[in-house]
């Protein structure tokens, strides 16, 4: 029995790893007996007969086992095929488990086999580079003292598997790794075997599925799940390794390295097209957040009491920390905290102290007992540091204390700074709504662009207020003006940088931002003092999301960096100003090349702007997980942008299934941080010193122009000017099932429309990919690229010299590889068989058949492989090996998606139907490693 429940997952053919292959084994054997205990012989049975036909059809397609292979899928009683369906849904958990541990297994492996030799991409790699190249210390600095990358968090719904549920996988991580431990007994083997066996059969009898959506709070929780179980403690950790190579490579210089990289969030902020999330919402997350961040150091603070047991029969501490502790016994009243009662132990009787305030911090206690602000915890921290060198105790407060210090200055009192996000049309229509009660304007809305800008900057220049608590607003308008409130009060409470940006989506205009600055001159995050000084604590940031916001930006940017009072409020934001780029919505404007180019011009031109005016910019790039979304390795996305756009520091979105695959273990976490550390040190060494000017650059910026509008011709060809097209994707996808899957607060579409304009990017992304076609990541490609050719040998030499010369087009061509890869057109063609139009079905996949055959063929020429993904043979062969366990779910879901849509024809409700479609939807997501 042991060895079929394995074969059920284990490769088709051997695995290059054996210790991935014996943790695939192990799990493999123990779900068996799991099937076999809770369903019974038959059902192990029926599932490996599934699983060796599947394979046998991807090593050599037979019609006639494929007839064999679908009659027997369609013949599953309901029952057998809802248990079917779990068990390949938890194989690719228990896969991706052992998967993500193999990962971190290969690290500490690499670090231990190498000795001296420093790993590529790892932080060392990248500071060795710059003593190599004799860069000298101060330039060093100047470098690490302009790097920043702000990760921020989002609650976008893609993320398919519940927290219960992710918390089983971390316990069975956590067990997978002791199977490592060679010092384990058989008996203590045994017994991790029979905790396993539990922890499968728990995930077994979870259900995976939410019963309700997720409130904005409980994504807020999360959110913080991330920073709770890893990040807290990972990214200090990062800061270590960083300040420790430094002072390898430029021994005699004490380092601390200014913060370059942390955490930020929209969950609890972002509400756009998500009524859920109000001004009351936003207080709480603000509060969970320092509710947490405060734990986090009450934890580390207890045990420093533990630690710090130095006594003064013995050393000899500093006055500074004797005062210190004399001010606390004068003015901190203890009613939380039990005080140290040795007096010859003054470390932990000032933690005592230490401790009180905290508590009282988050008790809201009195001022002069409690921290107002984290610099004032730092200051204790500090004391203690001074003291501890004071009598040469170094090796503690370089161990210990210093670490706090690290954690303070990145987590504050407010974990992550929140960026709130709103619609413009938002600020619109509640301006208008004002300045008709205060009859300056009847109409706001249908004023021309310039009148707008004319009034607004009227208005943000006059002292006067323009909104009044007699009047009575609209529930929108008054919920709007309430953020601002909300904001200012948070910046109080919480610190100046708990919220500092205000992303707007939908920027069409100048006046779209000047608004939010109006709005924020209102509660006093705007104001211009006596003196004419202006004094700003928010900026509000524009999202350029389709490819006509894209065009408009630069002249935006240039009419607002104009305007001497705005010129004025950038300076007062360090002279810095953020940009929000929406790699979705151009992506599915235009399809995958053009929205990369049109980026990589906006990116481009944008910068200029900026540069005449001496401002720089941080942008601030929204991708998603997957690839019809910009996704790709944190490390590739920084190092895709031209070098001399990240001068001002780079945001980069972090949401749904990609924050449980690169933060739910420190060991990846530890890894993903350290890569993108090394690329921005990479960018910023680039971007300061060109390893080599390419003066072929402007002639290929020049062809992928021209690929860019081929493309865009294309692809809205399909999407835009076929006029069934939405028939087809919506009849075709599991596209209206997707929004009924409970794995967001956030309606799929921003209005109650079905026009292709008003679906979000998630859903559209999300529903192709389930149907294999992942069309949004490579349609029009290979016509575009073909396009250029034209069979011409000296323009392909071309596009291969470029591909080998050019990040940016050799980004695109990997990308569009690993899409391809990903897809597959014999599943999305049994997709396509609920068309039930036979000429719409036939025509429209005919077009997708023959772009994806064209696509494949330019590109394997182009880099010159035998096969897609040549280039990357451990994910090529991740996928080949995942595909025949993905392939029966696909079918499954087809044949219940035309049995659910079949009687919700007749106005009948099927829910244990939609059940087993939305588990087929988790099982394909986890496969895939990829949703939305």
């Amino acid at each position: 029995m042991s060895e079929q429940a394995s074969s059920m997952l284990t490769a088709n053919r051997p695995h290059s790893n054996n210790l991935l292959r014996r943790d695939v084994r192990f799990l493999g054997n123990i779900l068996g007996d799991v099937l076999v205990h809770q369903g019974g012989r038959e059902l192990l049975d029926i599932v490996e007969k599934i699983r060796e036909m599947s394979k046998a059809l991807r090593a050599e397609f037979i019609p006639e086992l494929f007839a064999e292979f679908k009659q027997v899928i369609n013949n599953l009683d309901p029952e057998i095929r809802h248990q079917v369906i779990r068990a390949f849904a938890i194989y690719f958990q228990l896969v991706n488990i052992a998967e993500q541990n193999h990962r971190v297994r290969r690290k500490r492996d690499y670090e231990r086999s190498a000795g001296e030799t420093v790993q590529p991409g790892s932080i060392e790699s990248a500071i060795q580079v710059l003593k190599e190249q004799g860069i000298a210390i101060e330039d060093v600095k100047s470098m690490l003292g302009e790097i920043s990358l702000e990760l921020v968090m989002t609650a976008h719904p893609t993320e398919a598997t519940r927290r219960a549920v992710l918390d089983i996988h971390q316990r069975i991580a956590h067990d997978m790794m002791e199977l490592d431990n060679p010092s384990l007994t058989y008996r203590e083997r045994e017994k991790l075997r029979e905790k396993l066996m539990n922890e499968v059969l728990t995930l077994w009898q979870t259900d995976e599925l939410r019963g309700r959506k997720p409130t904005v709070i409980d994504e807020v929780r999360n959110g913080m799940y991330f920073f709770d179980e890893t990040l807290f403690e990972v990214l200090p950790n990062v800061y270590e390794e960083l300040e420790r190579c430094l002072a390898k490579y430029y021994p005699g210089e004490s380092w601390h390295v200014p913060t370059y990289l942390r955490f930020g969030s929209w969950i609890g902020g972002d509400r756009d097209g998500n009524p859920s999330v109000t001004a009351k919402v936003t207080w709480e997350t603000l509060t969970l957040q320092r509710g947490l961040v405060l734990k986090k150091y009450e934890e580390l603070l207890k045990n420093l009491m533990g630690l710090l047991s130095f006594s003064t029969n013995l050393v000899e501490v500093s006055e500074e920390l004797v005062e210190s502790i004399k001010r606390d016994r004068e003015v901190v009243e203890l009613h939380n905290v039990d005080i140290w009662r040795n007096d010859n132990e003054p470390y932990r009787i000032k933690l005592g102290y230490m401790l009180e305030k905290l508590a009282n911090t988050q008790n809201n206690g009195a001022k002069n007992q409690r921290y107002n602000s984290p610099d004032e915890l730092m200051a204790d921290l500090l004391v203690i540091d001074n003291s501890l060198r004071h009598h040469y105790a170094n090796y503690v407060a370089d161990t210990h204390i210093r670490k706090i210090i690290r954690q303070v200055e990145l987590f504050g009192f407010y974990l992550a700074a929140l960026d709130v996000r709103q619609h413009s049309k938002e600020h619109e229509n509640a301006m208008a709504e004002i300045l008709k009660h205060m009859s300056i304007v009847d109409d706001y809305a249908t004023l021309g662009e310039q009148e707008k800008i004319e009034l607004l900057y009227k208005l943000l220049t006059d002292p006067r207020p323009l909104t009044s608590p007699h009047f009575e607003y609209s529930e929108s308008t008054r919920e709007c003006l309430d953020v601002y409130h909300t904001i200012y009060r948070a910046q109080q409470e919480f610190g100046r940088n708990c919220i500092h940006s205000y992303l707007i989506s939908m920027t069409q205009g100048a006046s779209d931002m000047l608004e939010v600055m109006v709005f924020a001159k209102e509660v006093g995050l705007f104001r211009i003092e006596a003196g004419g000084k202006v004094r700003s604590t928010i900026q509000s940031v524009p999202l350029f999301e389709t490819i006509d916001d894209l065009h408009a930006a630069p002249g935006i940017m240039e009419t607002l960096f104009n305007l001497p009072v705005y010129r004025q409020a950038v300076e007062a934001m360090g002279n810095l100003h953020e940009i929000m780029l929406g790699y979705s919505d151009s992506n599915k404007d235009g399809g995958a090349v053009t929205a990369n180019w049109e980026l990589r011009v906006a990116l481009n031109t944008i910068t200029s702007t900026a540069k005449k005016h001496n401002v720089k910019l941080k942008f601030f790039h929204g991708r998603g997980g997957a690839l019809g979304r910009g996704g790709m390795p944190l490390n590739r996305s920084i190092l895709a942008q031209p070098p001399h756009t990240i001068g001002g520091g780079i945001k980069i979105t972090e949401q749904g299934e990609v924050l449980s695959s690169r933060y739910s273990m420190q060991g990846i976490a530890y890894r993903s941080l350290e890569q993108a550390t090394w690329a921005l040190i990479t960018a910023a060494r680039l971007a300061k010193y060109p390893e080599q000017q390419v003066a072929d650059v402007a002639e290929w910026d020049e062809i992928s122009k021209g690929i860019s509008e081929a493309a865009q011709t294309k692809y809205q060809d399909l999407i835009f000017r076929d006029p069934d097209f939405m028939t087809y994707f919506k009849e075709s996808t599991p596209l209206p099932e997707v929004g009924e899957l409970n794995i967001g607060s956030r309606p799929s579409k921003r209005k109650n429309s079905d026009r292709f304009e008003d679906l979000r990017a998630i859903p559209w992304v999300f529903a192709w990919t389930q149907s294999r076609y992942l069309l949004p990541a490579w349609y029009a490609a290979g016509t575009a690229l073909e396009g250029y050719v034209q069979g011409d040998a000296a323009r392909l030499e071309t596009l291969r010299t470029m591909y080998a010369k050019f990040p940016f087009f050799t980004s695109l061509i990997d990308n569009l590889q690993m899409a391809l890869a990903k897809a597959d057109l014999n599943i999305a063609k049994e997709y396509a068989s609920m068309i039930n139009d036979d000429q719409v079905r036939g025509r429209i996949f005919t077009l997708i058949e023959e772009e994806y055959a064209r696509t494949s063929s330019l590109i394997l020429e182009i880099t010159g492989q035998a096969d897609i993904l040549d280039n990357v043979p451990v994910i090529q062969e991740s996928i080949r090996l995942r595909n025949p366990y993905v392939d029966p779910l696909s079918y499954m879901q087809v044949q219940l998606l035309t049995e659910l849509r079949a009687l919700r024809d007749k106005g009948e409700d099927a829910p244990e139907l939609l059940r087993e479609v939305l588990l087929t939807i988790n099982g394909i997501a986890a496969g895939l490693r990829n949703t939305g």
